[in-house]
């Protein structure tokens, strides 16, 4: 199963990433707003790396950008296994890769908290961040659902709901 739904969420996070990237393109495009460079500065401070004022290498940029995107894709993919599924499942992991952004960035002393932002900028990144949590949702359920139903989604056929005289289905196997 690990290694299902390690290769599943890598594959769902890419998805993800890519359809949230392209999204970023489009947007920039119309709005004029400049590449950020905060993924590769974010990398150059975890890693030791020389850091380097203005533009990031896009090697570095992409590398920071689509390696958090795939590795958070595998947290989603044991979240559809489980039987976390479905855009109630993916808003809670939007809120989890903006945490994980928002760790990082403030971490490295890179980034400032959210609060701090001018709310166009927090509102284009709301925005970018949900449409990756919910494609990753989308193919990591998709891939899930190719094996059934996840223990939770079991458990709640017996009776939906939380109740004390419905304990867990019998375990596989």
């Amino acid at each position: 199963m690990i290694k299902r739904v390690l290769w599943q969420g890598l594959l769902a996070g890419t998805a993800g990433g890519v359809v949230m990237t392209l999204g970023e393109k489009i947007e920039q495009a119309i709005t004029g707003r400049p590449d950020s460079h905060v993924p590769g500065r974010v990398l150059e401070r975890l890693t030791g790396m020389p850091e380097r004022p203005g533009k990031q290498p896009v090697a570095i940029n992409w590398a920071m950008h689509f390696g958090q995107a795939a590795a958070l894709g595998v947290l989603r993919s044991v979240m559809a296994r489980a039987g976390l599924r479905g855009p109630v499942a993916s808003a809670k992991f939007a809120v989890v890769r903006l945490t994980n952004d928002q760790i990082l960035e403030n971490a490295t002393g890179v980034g400032a908290p959210p609060t701090t932002w001018p709310r166009k900028e927090l509102v284009v990144d709301l925005v970018h961040k949900a449409v990756y949590a919910f494609v990753t949702g989308a193919v990591a359920d998709a891939l899930a659902a190719g094996d059934g139903p996840g223990p939770g989604q079991r458990h709640a056929a017996v009776r939906p709901g939380r109740h004390p005289d419905v304990g867990p289905p019998p375990r596989n196997g």
